[in-house]
C-alpha cells in the first residue's frame, strides 16, 4: 500500500521545520527491497514509525493525522531519506515530565527496522529542537570534575592518562589491586574492563576494598590524586544502585575519585539514567561494548557511532568511548573526529544537521583500543586537542619497563605532540617514550621506519 499521500510531504522545507521547532528531524540511509519504490517505502517507514500501519484503520481521526511522521526530503541516488517526527509523539515521564531516550529509539529505529519492503535503513544523524532538548537530562558531571580532583585547571585541564587492567578477566582481587597500584605510580585513571564485575573468583566487595587501599598507597607515594572507574552495570537497577552505594561507602572521603561505568549499549537507556539520576555527583562513564553490531559501517541497519555518541550526551553520559579514529586496533577513520566534536562543543555541524546544544554540559571523548605512546602524536594532531581520557591496556602494561613507565610514556607522547617535536628526536631525551619503540616494535617499524638507526638500537634486539 502506497502511503506517500499521507506520510510524505516533499514541499516541506528543512529550514522552516527547524525554525518551527516542533519536530525531531532524522536522516537515514535507506534502500527498498527490489520491486518497491523509494518514496513509497520511505513513507511506509514513516508510517510504521508513528501513527500508521499497513491498512486503513477505523480509529484514525484528524488529530491523529496531525502527529504523523512525514518524509520531507529524499535523494534516491544517495539513498537518503529524511523524516520529521512531531515532538508530541515522544513519551514523557509521568514523574517529572522529562524526555526519555527509550521512546526516541522505539519510534526512530523500532518496528520499522524489520519491515518487509525495506532492504536496510540506518540512522546517520538527527536534530533535536530546543523545546525537546531541554527535557533531556544531559551530563551532571564532566571532565572538569576529574580535573578538579587531579588539582588541575578546570578549563583545558588536559590529558588524563588511563588504562584497563589486563587480562580483562582472570585476576583475583589482590593481583588486580597490585596491578592498579603499579600503574598509578605513573598514571591517573583506571577503568574496569566491561565484563568485570562480581565474578566468583574476584568478588566485587573484596576487590573494591583492596583497590581503595592500593589507591591510598599510590597517592601517598606520588603525592598525586588517582581515579578509578567502577563497572556498576546490572540487569536490575537495584543491583546497579547497590554496587554504587557500596563503592561510595568504602571510598568515603575519596568518593569523588570514583567514576561509575555503565555498559550503555547492552544495558540500555534505563541503566544509564539510573546511574545518572541516582549518583549525580559521580562521573558517568558510558561504555559502548557491543555497539559495533549495528554501528559498524558494514552494518546496514540501526544507527551510526556518531548517533550513539550524540544520544549519550542527551542521556547524561559524562564520557563515552569514541574509538581511536583509525589510530588504534578498532574500526574507525581519521574523520571520526566529528564524533568527539559533537559531544564536546556547543554548536556543531554533523553529517546532515547543525545541532545547537544550548549550553548542555559536554561529554568527554574516551579513547581506547590498541593505543600506545608511539601512536599518540599522530592521534592528537588529527584530533586537535588532548582534553580527553585515554585508557590504554597493552599500551601501558605492554611497556618493556612496566606499567608505570608505560603510563609515563603515554604522557610523554602527548607532550611530544604539544611541543611539535619530531618523535625520534623527542625520544632521545625522554627515556620512557624511547623505550616504547622497543616495547612496540611493529608499530615503531610502521610509523618510524628509521627508529633503530636514530635511537641506536641493535636491529637484533
Amino acid at each position: 500500500m502506497d502511503q506517500s499521500n499521507r506520510y510524505a510531504d516533499l514541499n516541506l522545507n528543512e529550514a522552516d521545520l527547524i525554525k518551527g521547532g516542533n519536530h525531531v528531524l532524522v536522516a537515514y540511509i535507506m534502500k527498498p527491497k527490489d520491486g518497491y519504490g523509494f518514496l513509497a517505502t520511505a513513507a511506509h517507514f514513516a508510517a510504521e514509525s508513528s501513527t500508521g500501519t499497513n491498512v486503513e484503520t477505523s480509529t484514525t481521526d484528524d488529530f491523529t493525522r496531525g502527529v504523523d511522521a512525514l518524509v520531507y526530503e529524499i535523494d534516491e541516488a544517495r539513498e537518503i531519506a529524511k523524516i520529521a517526527y512531531p515532538v508530541a509523539l515522544f513519551d514523557r515521564n509521568i514523574l517529572d515530565g522529562r524526555a526519555m531516550l527509550a521512546s526516541f529509539l522505539t519510534l526512530t529505529i523500532g518496528n520499522n527496522q524489520g519491515m518487509g519492503d525495506v532492504a536496510y535503513a540506518k540512522m546517520h544523524d538527527f536534530w533535536v529542537p530546543p523545546a525537546y532538548l531541554r527535557l533531556f537530562d544531559g551530563p551532571s558531571t564532566t571532565i572538569a570534575d576529574l580535573w578538579r580532583v587531579l588539582d588541575r585547571p578546570v578549563v583545558d585541564g588536559g590529558f588524563i592518562v588511563g588504562t584497563i587492567i589486563k587480562p580483562k578477566l582472570g585476576l583475583r582481587p589482590q593481583p588486580f589491586a597490585n596491578a592498579c597500584h603499579d600503574f598509578w605510580l605513573g598514571g591517573d585513571f583506571i577503568k574496569n574492563d566491561e565484563p568485570q564485575g562480581n565474578q566468583v573468583f574476584s568478588p566485587l566487595k573484596e576487590t573494591v576494598q583492596l583497590v581503595h587501599d592500593a589507591m591510598k598507597r599510590a597517592q601517598d607515594k606520588t603525592g598525586q590524586a588517582k581515579l578509578f572507574s567502577w563497572n556498576i552495570t546490572a540487569d536490575d537497577y537495584r543491583e546497579t544502585i547497590a554496587r554504587g552505594e557500596y563503592i561510595l561507602e568504602t571510598f568515603g572521603p575519596d568518593a569523588d575519585h570514583c567514576a561509575f561505568l555503565v555498559d550503555g549499549y547492552v544495558a540500555g537507556p534505563q541503566a544509564i539514567t539510573t546511574a545518572r539520576r541516582h549518583f549525580p555527583n559521580q562521573y558517568l562513564h558510558y561504555h559502548r561494548a557491543g555497539h559495533g553490531a549495528i554501528t559498524s559501517p558494514s552494518a546496514k541497519r540501526g544507527y551510526t557511532a556518531f548517533v550513539l555518541a550524540k544520544m549519550a550526551r542527551l542521556q547524561g553520559a559524562s564520557g563515552i568511548h569514541v574509538g581511536t579514529m583509525g589510530y588504534g586496533k578498532m574500526e574507525g577513520e581519521a574523520d571520526d573526529t566529528i564524533i568527539a566534536h559533537q559531544i564536546t562543543e556547543d554548536s556543531v555541524k554533523g553529517p546532515y544537521f547543525h545541532q545547537e546544544w544550548l549550553g548542555m554540559a559536554p561529554t568527554t571523548p574516551i579513547i581506547s583500543g590498541g593505543m600506545n605512546a608511539l601512536r599518540m602524536p599522530g592521534f592528537f594532531k588529527n584530533l586537535g586537542h588532548s582534553n580527553l581520557i585515554l585508557t590504554a591496556g597493552g599500551g601501558a602494561f605492554g611497556h618493556i619497563d612496566g606499567a608505570a613507565a608505560g603510563a609515563v610514556s603515554l604522557r610523554q607522547g602527548e607532550r611530544c605532540w604539544k611541543e611539535g617535536a619530531d618523535p625520534l628526536e623527542f625520544a632521545k631525551s625522554h627515556k620512557e617514550f624511547a623505550r616504547a619503540f622497543e616495547s612496540f616494535p611493529n608499530d615503531a617499524d610502521a610509523l618510524y621506519p628509521d627508529w633503530r638507526t636514530a635511537l641506536r638500537i641493535d636491529a637484533r634486539s
